[in-house]
This record gives structure tokens, C-alpha cells and sequence, in this order.
């Protein structure tokens, strides 16, 4: 084998291993969201409130995202009724219901019950007791860090009161 090529192998080995150590740049709430995908409605609610430069702004913000699944299992209509422009107000209310100041790992309330205030005014009831529930929300994916907060993914829309 030559010199040349016993290199070339070795730099082909050690390659992945060199590009998996360089830190990714980070992401902001909004970015996280769109590149994983499965929140597609939460990002065009988000678009349609005009609140993305909020959630890309400096935070710490955490948010409680529901999935597209989540979105799905609401009524018949209260999506696209949601996102109707004389709606703006209560869909606003709806997403920043979602949305807690500062930033909460899982680690910070584990085996504690406890209310969180939301962006939106109202208290969101957390339990990380059993699992972690925020109102009736089950948390399926927790602590996915971004660079101004974090989300916590989780099966239902929650509504405020």
C-alpha cells in the first residue's frame, strides 16, 4: 500500500469522527422548531401571530410545543379558524400560553408539582411527579436546547382558561 493511500484512509477514518466534535451552530426557538419537522403548524401559527422575531429574540424562553399530531386532534376547524387574521388576538393568547419566561429544564422541576406563569398572563399547572404534564399535556420530548431557551415537545395543545 503507498504512503498516498494509507493517508487518504486514515483521513477518511478520522473525518466523521473531526466534523461530529465541531459545535453546531446554535439555533433559536424558531430555527429548532422548523428543522425538526413536526411542527409545522405550531411555526405557521407562530407566523400568522407575529411572534417569530419574539421567539427568535434574546429569551431565555421555554416553550411547550405541541406537534402536528397535536394540532390535528383539535376540532375539526379551530386550526384554521385559529389562524384567520380577525382571530389574531386568541390565537396569540393560545400561543403564548405555551410560552414560560426563562429558562426550565427538566432537572429543575423533577418530582415537583407546581404552577408556572405563561407569556400569556395565565398559570400553566406543571407535574413532574409521575412523567412530566403540563395541564394535560403529556411532555413526550424534554430539554432540547436552543440558544435563547428551550423546548419541552408535548402531545396537546394546551388552552387557557
Amino acid at each position: 500500500m503507498t504512503q498516498v493511500r494509507r493517508i487518504t484512509l486514515a483521513l477518511f477514518a478520522i473525518m466523521p469522527i473531526a466534523f461530529t466534535s465541531l459545535p453546531a451552530k446554535a439555533q433559536d426557538i424558531v430555527d429548532t422548531a422548523v428543522a425538526a419537522g413536526n411542527f409545522s403548524t405550531l411555526v405557521a401559527a407562530v407566523q400568522a401571530a407575529g411572534l417569530v422575531d419574539v421567539l427568535k429574540g434574546e429569551g431565555p424562553f421555554t416553550v411547550f410545543a405541541p406537534t402536528d399530531e397535536a394540532f390535528a386532534a383539535l376540532p375539526e376547524g379551530t386550526v384554521e379558524n385559529l389562524l384567520k387574521p380577525e382571530n389574531k388576538d386568541q390565537l396569540v393568547a393560545v400561543l403564548t400560553y405555551h410560552v414560560v419566561p426563562g429558562k426550565i429544564m427538566s432537572t429543575d422541576i423533577a418530582g415537583q408539582s407546581t404552577e408556572v406563569e405563561s407569556v400569556q398572563g395565565s398559570a400553566l399547572s406543571v407535574d413532574a411527579t409521575d412523567g412530566v404534564r403540563v395541564d394535560n399535556a403529556n411532555v413526550v420530548a424534554a430539554d432540547i436546547e436552543t440558544d435563547n431557551g428551550v423546548i419541552h415537545v408535548i402531545d396537546q395543545v394546551v388552552i387557557p382558561q
